[in-house]
């Protein structure tokens, strides 16, 4: 059966060596590794993709499973085993990958990765709920801005104490998100490894956590998990919350590439 174009995720691929997968954040698309698509290209074949319901991927009616789909696009290019850079939710849709299909992840680069099970703070849940109210009365604008105000400022940082054209990017992203979901509202989101809490210690492949020195305390504590339960090497980036690679771009290659580069020398 041959996908049809509304079924097949947008996806670009460049460069030659090792392949790495950039896997986005739930409040970006694949446009956020835009600093990273020159510089990782020189040393290897570099695919990013729009996550279902992001960028060029619109949401079908139906079921569907954000990790499923990664492990569909991996073997359809041949890329396995290859290295997930993953931010955010695609951190945690990376480790429901490396523990089901674990032939097609040689390593882990977590970028302020979200864990499932985890016990979100009431500062996260209370944006949550204000993200939610503000989408479900058709305020897209505010719905926008609670999602800026949480990750790309922090919670201790105000707003024009970030880059504004790093703001009015995430924004354009974001907003782009919440005008799919809408236009799709038959569309059911699959977990593939429902207990992927409980299985960290299954991961055995090199890990890096990197996490923004603004970001959210429960990021920083993940951070501290995956450090614990799988041997991450844990790096904070100073001067950046929930997107490292976005506001410290040059910090951010060369901390990653250097950890791909360290794994190809082993």
């Amino acid at each position: 059966m041959i996908a049809s174009k509304e079924d097949q995720l947008h996806r670009e691929v460049v460069g030659e060596g090792p392949p790495v997968v950039l896997v986005h954040a739930g409040i970006c698309d694949s446009r956020m590794w835009d600093p990273q698509w020159e510089s990782f290209r020189r040393a290897h074949r570099v695919v990013r993709y729009d996550l279902r319901g992001f960028g060029r991927s619109p949401l079908v009616p139906g079921r569907y499973s954000p990790p499923g789909e990664l492990i569909a696009l991996l073997d359809e290019l041949a890329l396995g085993p290859a290295a997930l850079v993953g931010a955010s939710m695609g951190g945690g849709i990376s480790l429901q990958v490396a523990v089901a299909r674990p032939d097609l992840v040689s390593a882990l680069v977590l970028v302020g990765s979200g864990v499932r099970g985890h016990g979100w703070s009431d500062y996260v849940t209370r944006s949550w709920a204000a993200e939610e109210a503000a989408f479900e009365r058709g305020d897209l604008d505010a719905a926008v801005e609670v999602n800026l105000e949480t990750w790309v400022d922090g919670p201790d940082r105000s707003p024009d104490e970030v880059d504004p054209e790093v703001r009015s990017r995430v924004a354009e992203m974001q907003r782009n998100a919440f005008e799919l979901a809408l236009d799709c509202p038959d569309a059911q989101e699959e977990v593939l490894v429902l207990d992927i809490g409980d299985r960290l210690d299954e991961i055995s492949v090199p890990t890096l956590a990197v996490v923004g020195e603004y970001d959210v305390p429960d990021v920083h504590m993940i951070a501290e998990r995956l450090e614990r339960e799988i041997g991450a090497t844990r790096v904070t980036i100073d001067g950046a919350a929930h997107l490292p690679n976005l506001e410290q771009p040059r910090e951010f290659d060369d901390l990653v590439l250097a950890f791909l580069a360290g794994l190809e020398a082993e």
